[in-house]
């Protein structure tokens, strides 16, 4: 069983995926944000790095989702392919940080990529307004995040909510994080539980 978390910069993937991983005794697998050689240059310099960035978490997303089913574990994964390629590159595309030919080059892969993969069997998706992101951004520090934008959030925000609306791959469950604290509150970690229950059981 393959369960994955969606959400924005700051919404809670990382932390939720933990719980969930803990609580189900899933195998969780993460975002490589530590080892990647292009976070740090991309936030400074976002149009020269931007196509390498983005073919690099492509490439450890599409590795990632091999492993996931051929090791035949139940697995949860913060953060998706699709998000890549349906909020993050449209995006900078869209602010002229990606030219039309990485653009196109990314799409063109993507799209075979995602011919050879299936879907998770059941998409969670945490939705945030930007003050919330905000506030999350500035609580866990990390230093390359300090430069993001509140336009550049909602930005992706939008995208994010035009995807979800159009996502048809699977079983999604949308969960309000703004009025949610699961980390400190067990009675909202329970709730968010019992929605995923809810699904999961309609899985098998």
């Amino acid at each position: 069983m393959h369960v994955a978390i969606a959400g924005n910069i700051g919404a809670g993937k990382t932390t939720l995926t933990k719980l969930l991983s803990k609580h189900y005794r899933w195998e969780a697998q993460f975002e490589d944000v530590v080892d990647n050689p292009y976070l740090d240059d991309f936030y400074t310099q976002m149009e020269r790095w931007s196509f390498n960035l983005q073919i690099y978490f492509l490439n450890s997303r599409f590795r990632q989702i091999l492993e996931i089913r051929e090791s035949g574990k139940k697995i949860i994964q913060d953060r998706t392919i699709y998000e890549d390629a349906h909020i993050f590159a449209p995006n900078l595309h869209a602010m002229g940080l990606m030219t039309n030919r990485d653009f196109e080059n990314y799409s063109s892969l993507f799209e075979l990529m995602e011919s050879l993969v299936q879907p998770p069997d059941l998409l969670i998706y945490l939705r945030s307004d930007i003050s919330n992101l905000v506030a999350q951004i500035h609580k866990r520090g990390r230093e390359y995040e300090n430069s993001i934008s509140i336009d550049y959030l909602s930005r992706l925000n939008e995208r994010y909510e035009a995807w979800i609306h159009g996502y048809t791959k699977g079983k999604l469950l949308i969960i309000d994080v703004d009025r949610l604290d699961f980390v400190d509150n067990p009675e909202d970690l329970g709730e968010v539980i019992n929605k995923v229950d809810a699904e999961i059981h309609g899985l098998f």
